[in-house]
């Protein structure tokens, strides 16, 4: 038995894919958190 048969390689490409998702996410919720306190401090000055 091979490591590299079709379950595993979609094993693990299934879980890069999740965890490259992951990190996608948390960079656009940090960019939209980082909108709102420019916004917040525009409007102050």
């Amino acid at each position: 038995m091979s490591r590299n048969n079709e379950k595993n390689i979609k094993k693990h490409n299934d879980k890069l894919h999740k965890a490259q998702s992951k990190i996608k996410d948390a960079e656009i919720l940090r960019k939209e958190k980082l909108k709102e306190i420019i916004k917040k401090f525009n409007q102050k000055q």
